[in-house]
């Protein structure tokens, strides 16, 4: 039991979601309110990162499963966590390696991130997509001027800070320093005589332009796996372009599931098949078709595991190099009824004999029934219904016996 369920309901996930599930749940809720897609959603996506890194970790996810919000920050329990930047934890799930420390070089704009969607038999064979999108690119015309030479101006407002500082006074000898983005440079520092600007941008110094990329996906790569475009993010002026990171989203099969670098699927037998052999065909996620046998003897059970070598997930930068196919057996069992009284006594000839069960004097005869779930509720509802009864024709007043 929780205290609580506010980091779960946030992730979407129940209170018994596995760290597979909160990963998932969270690379599916980053990706879609990250800021650089869902700018308005700021407070949303600190909501997710914040839930994210208590949950994922052990000891922040008991405390917080005992105590609540309250106690993970800091309240009864005194424990007083310290918290990652929201993207700093994007950066780590995603593989960016975190945004702490100093920065060397010239600065990196924003990478633009986006999800594709993939087939395992996308992931199994290898494929190319051409992606298609909008991106910020230095203006051509005025090569990220914004104007003529010499008509950017630094902004007489703000003095090139981009920000004005207002002093209010709340009180005799008390004032308070408000500070908001310049209203005549919006923030930019500069300024540009409106007659001088760049027709082409109209002053922003950036155009947008349409971008098809192509993208080469591995035989063998996996779900959530990166695949990244250097330097071809949006264009900003005095900045180097960031990257497009494309984050493959594998999609269920309706056949086979992987695991790592195995496929799994499920195969129904009927009864003769598992008791006397069978000859199977399987289609592969490439076209090809396996025949699987079991030869006559083989008995295989209900819920029985085999593998084929061999025929699994190709192995990522070494396809000719597969894992396995997992097959789990499911057995048939023909209806109640069905068999003729000759089949029966033709089956007890062949089959192992029954165990010889001595029966007791006095012992009692019942009979099997198919069992039904709803009984139970059913027979407790008929018990409470009578109880009410009771109560009902005693006037709902109970009598106890005085003892003298």
């Amino acid at each position: 039991m929780v205290k609580e369920t506010g980091y779960y309901d946030i992730l979407e996930v129940k209170p018994t979601a596995t760290d597979a599930e909160l990963k998932k749940a969270y690379r599916k809720l980053a990706l879609k309110y990250h800021p650089d897609k869902n700018p308005d959603a700021g407070d949303k996506f600190k909501q997710i990162s914040m839930a994210y890194e208590v949950l994922s970790d052990p000891k922040k996810r008991e405390i917080y499963d005992k105590g609540g919000e309250e106690a993970i920050k800091g309240g009864a329990s005194g424990a007083g966590f310290d918290f990652h930047s929201p993207m700093d934890i994007f950066d780590l799930f995603f593989g960016g390696g975190g945004r702490r420390g100093p920065q060397r070089g010239p600065r990196k704009g924003k990478d633009v991130i986006h999800q594709m969607k993939v087939s395992l038999e996308d992931l199994y064979q290898g494929a190319t997509r051409k992606l298609a999108l909008q991106k910020n690119v230095i203006c051509s015309k005025c090569e990220g001027i914004g104007g003529k030479e010499g008509s950017v101006q630094k902004c007489t407002n703000c003095r090139g800070t981009g920000m004005q500082v207002r002093i209010q006074q709340l009180g005799p000898g008390m004032v308070q320093q408000i500070q908001s983005v310049c209203a005549e440079c919006r923030g930019e520092g500069e300024v540009i005589d409106p007659k001088h600007r760049c027709k082409n941008c109209n002053g922003k110094k950036i155009t947008k332009e349409r971008k098809i990329l192509e993208v080469h996906i591995d035989k063998g790569m996996r779900d959530n796996q990166q695949i990244r475009f250097s330097g071809e993010g949006d264009q900003e002026p005095n900045l180097e372009p960031g990257d497009i990171v494309i984050v493959l989203d594998e999609q269920e099969h309706e056949r086979f599931r992987r695991r790592g670098n195995d496929l799994i699927m499920t195969m129904q037998l009927e009864l003769v098949e598992a008791l006397c052999g069978f000859q199977k065909t399987v289609q592969t996620l490439d076209g090809r078709t396996l025949v699987i046998t079991n030869l006559p003897g083989e008995v295989v059970k209900h819920q029985d595991v085999k593998c084929v070598m061999g025929e699994g997930m190709p192995i990522y930068r070494d396809p000719f190099v597969k894992g396995r196919l997992i097959i789990q057996f499911t057995v048939n069992f023909p209806p109640s009824g069905s068999l003729d009284p000759a089949a029966i006594s033709a089956l007890e000839a062949v089959l192992p004999p029954r165990q010889e069960v001595i029966v007791p004097d006095g012992a009692e005869e019942c009979t099997l029934e198919d069992f039904d779930p709803s009984q139970e509720q059913r027979h407790r509802s008929q018990g409470m219904e009578a109880y009410d009864s009771d109560d009902e024709h005693s006037g709902g007043q109970r009598v106890q016996c005085a003892s003298h």
